[in-house]
């Protein structure tokens, strides 16, 4: 079976409506490490009392179109997919409660040759279900690592590439800003309630078979972590002050392992890169963020 390029440009999605309570809110933010210092005010506003903030990751979870490409109709070999790139622009700050909508949609599907797999780009527009506001824009890009090789016999798809989510920065500098970002050990335990069930994340058993020597953390509890450090960092640990993040998976993170979030910053433009020093300084994740 080979992916069916036609027929996933024009998957028919239906619209997701999604209600969340404080409780969902808290529960995410607690799988981000959130409320690990008890007196500090600031870090437990994502997770107790009145002035609760939803962190701006939570957009991630709502509206989820789930794993719809292991759907036989694409075509689409879904056990050598992987999540590339992330990238959500935040218009609005989430509230601690409320009700969405979202219809996601395919935007391209772009032939990276039959060795290297195809890039598959989709997006969604988070809405408030009640005023109709966008309170951000998702876009999430796939690797189908065995479905490549797809434009051979069309010319007019051969050298297409995505845009960039991001520039190249000047690294030649130090950082301005140097956050260490523990990840908790149960992290992919507690943020699969809030999102991706994938057994990958759990069972040491599944994460053995893919390649792992145990469970791995989801890509977007990193995004998570990572959007943490932005907001700790240059925030003032507000959720309404990040406009966007950009986000490149590089390798897998195990739960339990401190990240080192390192930001180079220009005004209100950031480039980061995510680092485990225990690995060897292994880059795990790199991407840009833009500040209100």
């Amino acid at each position: 079976m080979a992916i069916d390029v036609e027929a996933v440009r024009r998957w028919p999605f239906t619209e997701i409506r999604q209600r969340y309570a404080a409780r969902d809110v808290i529960l995410h933010a607690l799988a981000l490490g959130y409320g690990g210092n008890p007196v500090d005010a600031d870090e437990l506003s994502f997770v107790y009392g009145p002035r609760l903030q939803a962190s701006p990751a939570f957009a991630t979870t709502l509206c989820h179109p789930g794993f719809w490409v292991s759907d036989p109709r694409t075509g689409i070999d879904a056990s050598q997919c992987v999540h590339a790139e992330h990238n959500v622009v935040f218009h609005q700050p989430l509230p601690a409660a409320g009700t969405v909508v979202a219809q996601t949609r395919v935007l391209d599907v772009f032939d990276r040759g039959a060795d290297k797999g195809a890039v598959l780009v989709f997006a969604r527009d988070l809405r408030d279900a009640e005023t109709g506001v966008c309170i951000a824009s998702i876009e999430h890009r796939t690797v189908c690592r065995a479905d490549g090789g797809f434009s051979a016999s069309a010319p007019e798809l051969q050298g297409r590439k995505p845009a960039a989510l991001f520039s190249a920065w000047d690294q030649t500098r130090l950082p301005d800003h140097r956050v260490a970002m523990p990840s908790l050990p149960q992290a992919a335990l507690i943020y699969r309630l809030s999102a991706d069930p994938n057994p990958l994340h759990a069972d040491p058993a599944v994460a053995l078979k893919a390649g792992f020597p145990r469970p791995i953390l989801h890509g977007l509890c990193t995004y998570g972590l990572v959007s943490r450090a932005v907001l700790q960092a240059c925030c003032d640990q507000r959720a309404d002050g990040l406009r966007a993040l950009a986000m490149r998976f590089l390798a897998p993170v195990y739960p339990g392992e401190t990240l080192r979030v390192d930001i180079w910053q220009n005004g209100g433009t950031l480039g980061y890169n995510c680092v485990v020093p225990l690995r060897g300084g292994l880059l795990v994740a790199t991407g840009s963020a833009c500040l209100h």
